[in-house]
């Protein structure tokens, strides 16, 4: 059964549409992050569903029950803040009891349930401290146990990391993911980091411009985009333009000066139709051009018998980013990159000659819309 539904959710202010109807299903249990840019409407659905603000269209149902109309008090979430939240002139138990205390918990009860969420989120010893007197990373542990002491049905996540240096947050999302398969709250998390929804998501929901684009799984998402966005914002790749040559195959003309066939159905194709390619740097092979143009026409017989195009490429630059290289490439009228783990990267310079070659089947491919090609 879904903990959270959510049915044509719509949030709008005057003519502006922040939420345009969103419909998602969280399963009780569940981690489900939703992922998109700054404005695309992720932290506004999560305010909608915590009752801070009101729906001008559809529905939020909590374990079955519509609350849509209900105030925050009346619903069985707890938000985490991404600026924590927590009251200076209290102690790390006197916050953590907070929600206790306004529920009406006897002191005790409140006492023994702070301390065992303390210890969940590893800050036992801390009690009696001040939040001043925390670091970053304590004071996001802190907020964590208050949110997860009153033992809602469902843990809202708004950017609760984002105020973290790089190593912390890295070490917290380890830390959530450890907490969360040991309490198994359901949780829907909020980011625009896709590396933290990769590291945190069971299903990976992604937005822009207020509405929901397509939800799955983590690998799911990243390999088989439903559009040309979902493809741009997850990860990084090479957009080449191509143009329909023959809409039957669909052979595509590519700015490297060759052309191969698309293994999509062409049928909505027509000749001098646009066509965009993506591809992934990790599905690019390549070598310098010496050794490898001996080897490598036009286009080749790859793994299974597909033919592998391939393009002879001009380095421009090459960047040095620690554990890889990104080295930029120009081929044709195109420009493209691959990015080889230092260890593995050939020792080019600007001016030399690298052979390219990728297989079809490996690319994605999207039309003028943006809409996927399959």
């Amino acid at each position: 059964m879904a903990m959270l539904e959510l049915d044509g959710l719509t949030v709008s202010y005057g003519d502006l549409t922040a939420v345009d109807g969103v419909s998602l299903r969280v399963a009780e249990g569940e981690l489900c992050c939703l992922l998109g840019p700054s404005g695309s409407g992720k932290s506004t659905v999560l305010r909608a569903i915590s009752g801070f603000e009101t729906p001008t269209g559809g529905r939020v149902l909590l374990d079955g029950v519509d609350v849509t109309d209900l105030p925050p008090n009346e619903r069985d979430t707890s938000m985490v803040f991404q600026d924590w939240a927590l009251f200076p002139q209290q102690s790390v138990q006197e916050n953590v009891e907070f929600g206790l205390r306004v529920a009406g918990v006897d002191a005790a009860e409140r006492e023994a349930r702070a301390r065992e969420t303390l210890e969940l989120v590893e800050m036992d010893g801390y009690e009696d401290s001040r939040p001043g007197q925390l670091s970053g990373g304590q004071k996001q542990r802190v907020a964590l146990a208050r949110s997860l002491v009153v033992d809602p049905d469902l843990l809202l996540l708004d950017e609760p990391l984002s105020s973290l240096d790089r190593r912390l947050r890295e070490t917290m999302q380890l830390e959530l993911k450890r907490i969360h398969d040991r309490v198994g709250t359901t949780m829907l998390y909020v980011t625009h980091d896709q590396d933290e929804a990769f590291t945190l998501g069971d299903r990976l929901g992604v937005m822009d411009g207020g509405e929901l684009v397509q939800v799955d799984t983590p690998e799911t998402v990243y390999d088989d985009p439903t559009d040309r966005f979902v493809e741009s914002f997850l990860g990084t790749t090479n957009f080449v333009e191509c143009t329909v040559t023959d809409g039957r195959a669909p052979t595509l003309s590519t700015p490297f000066g060759v052309a191969f066939d698309a293994p999509v159905d062409g049928s909505g194709l027509e000749p001098d139709d646009a066509v965009t390619v993506s591809l992934r740097p990790e599905r690019l092979a390549f070598a310098p051009a010496a050794e490898a143009e001996r080897e490598m026409t036009p286009q080749t017989a790859g793994d299974g018998g597909e033919s592998a195009v391939s393009v002879v490429a001009t380095v421009e630059e090459t960047v040095y980013r620690g554990a890889d290289l990104r080295v930029r490439l120009s081929a044709g009228d195109a420009d493209l990159f691959v990015e080889p783990s230092v260890a593995s990267a050939p020792n080019v310079e600007p001016g030399d000659r690298l052979a390219v070659r990728f297989t079809p089947s490996d690319a994605l491919y999207f039309d003028a819309s943006g809409a996927r090609c399959r």
